[in-house]
């Protein structure tokens, strides 16, 4: 159904981090006939750098250190392109960052990198989303088993929601622009669910709290509120999925210009029993009862913010959880990846299974170096 990457120069933005760098390597690993390959972020970790020594002399790899607001960077970043996958973001769930500083990396950024594409006849344009894009809304209302046809009031009133839907709306809008050597330039947007997988550092916080509550989870989202988080190696694949399909003439009209929601077949869950059962196997347990009652949190986190408004002009206080924060734990939110199915032929490439497998080894490896009893001695490393 789909064409191969053979003689494409790719560059992915966002490549030292969680998503981007299991983008490069799947790229990589999957498609040894690439031209090139530009990684571009702000930062690589040494563990990085000389994971990709080994693929040295199959596809030429170039590390890019840049700031994706630096508009004179990206220009010579993009020449030569043919294809960008942008999945460099910025993730603030509570707050703890300046809205200007999310807003200019992710809005901001994407325009400029949209602006550079264009003028260097970059072809094809893939942006990382997210479904934040879509919610949950204000008033916490559900979506079971929701797609791209779904009908929802997406009243975003944080940051980095609001900041995630205008940048797709860029993206999407850019699709059909006219490049400089009279080719025209082909966008799509992907909705991954929660990311979770090996490097994820929510997940790691999550374990940290339980750790230090005797090695049991928290219960701070209902059991009914379900959610169907994605793989990183899935989500990953669907980036490359895409690239291929928009190559091929037969699928190329399907999917520009359009968003897909990305799962895979996690089975539904509510965040907390989802974090639970990445580590349950090394003898992690969870709270049968929320930790706190709903309307509790609800009127408390009403207080919080009324407090950070009020000591705002004299010092930043960033509450534990606000109503934005309560309304992801505690709103049934799911997604059905088939319309990326039948455009792309998306297909998950690893199983639950396989990813709960490869996440719960990576939890004992950083922290339970000396295995199931370092944890269930209530220690931390």
């Amino acid at each position: 159904m789909s064409y191969s990457l053979a003689g494409v120069s790719c560059m992915v933005t966002g490549a030292g981090g969680f998503l981007g760098s299991r983008i490069v390597q799947l790229l990589l690993q999957e498609e040894e006939e690439l031209t090139e390959v530009r990684l571009m972020d702000t930062t690589f970790s040494p563990e990085l750098l000389k994971k990709y020594e080994k693929f040295q002399g199959k596809t030429d790899v170039k590390f890019l250190k840049g700031d994706i607001r630096d508009a004179a960077f990206l220009q010579k970043a993009c020449q030569g392109l043919s294809l960008v996958i942008h999945a460099a973001s910025i993730i603030d769930h509570q707050g703890y960052l300046d809205e200007e500083l999310v807003k200019g990396i992710n809005v901001k950024g994407t325009q400029l990198l949209l602006e550079a594409c264009i003028q260097n006849n970059v072809k094809y344009f893939i942006y990382t989303s997210s479904v934040e894009v879509m919610g949950p809304n204000y008033h916490g209302d559900p979506i079971i088993n929701g797609n791209e046809d779904t009908a929802y009031e997406s009243n975003h009133c944080f940051p980095y929601g609001q900041s995630k839907k205008a940048a797709e709306q860029h993206v999407l809008r850019a699709n059909g622009e006219a490049l400089r050597n009279g080719g025209s330039l082909m966008t799509c947007a992907l909705r991954p669910m929660y990311i979770f997988g090996e490097g994820c550092r929510f997940i790691l916080l999550h374990v940290d709290d339980a750790i230090l509550n005797k090695n049991v989870f928290l219960r701070l989202s209902r059991k009914e509120a379900i959610v169907n988080p994605v793989y990183v190696g899935n989500i990953a694949w669907a980036h490359i999925q895409a690239a291929k399909a928009m190559r091929n003439p037969e699928t190329a009209k399907q999917i520009e210009g359009n968003f897909y929601f990305i799962s895979d077949d996690t089975p539904p869950i509510s965040y907390s029993d989802f974090y639970h059962s990445l580590a349950e196997e090394l003898g992690f347990g969870i709270e049968s009862k929320l930790a706190m009652p709903l309307l509790l949190q609800y009127f408390l986190a009403f207080l919080l913010q009324i407090l950070s408004t009020l000591l705002k002009p004299f010092v930043k206080y960033v509450p534990p959880f606000t109503r934005h924060l309560l309304n992801i734990y505690h709103t049934p939110f799911t997604f059905s990846y088939k319309k990326a199915q039948q455009d792309f032929g998306y297909q998950p490439l690893y199983s639950w299974e396989e990813a709960k497998q490869l996440t719960s080894n990576w939890i004992a490896s950083v922290r339970a170096p000396q295995g199931r009893e370092y944890l269930k001695n209530g220690k931390q490393c």
